[in-house]
């Protein structure tokens, strides 16, 4: 939110999160950089800077949660992804979001 770390963001919340929403958080906050990478590598011939905002979030989150130690099977992740993506993005989102995170979560597997 607006450039601040998660943490700051929580504590100024009236309700805090659940254990695992905050997990998440600090994981996808953490492994940003790596996301972003990732993202940048399998979302071909789409820089990272076009993607649409909501898209790019959606798809930092799941990687995130990819990269935690104890993250749930890859095709939960995916499919609550591409949920997200149904609900707060474009027509074409969902299919879009799939494609990278597949992508992604093969690559990571292997």
């Amino acid at each position: 939110m607006k450039e601040r770390p998660i943490l700051v963001v929580v504590d100024e919340l009236n309700l805090r999160p659940d254990v695992y929403a905050l997990a998440l958080l600090t994981s996808s906050e953490r492994n940003e950089p790596r996301a972003h990478e990732l993202i940048s590598q399998f979302s071909i011939d789409w820089p990272l800077d076009r993607i649409a905002l909501v898209d790019r979030l959606v798809m930092t989150l799941a990687v995130g949660e990819m990269l935690m130690d104890d993250a749930p099977p890859k095709a939960v992740i995916l499919d609550e992804a591409v949920e997200l993506a149904k609900v707060y993005s474009t027509d074409a989102s969902p299919k879009f979001v799939n494609g990278v995170l597949s992508s992604i979560a093969e690559h990571l597997l292997s």
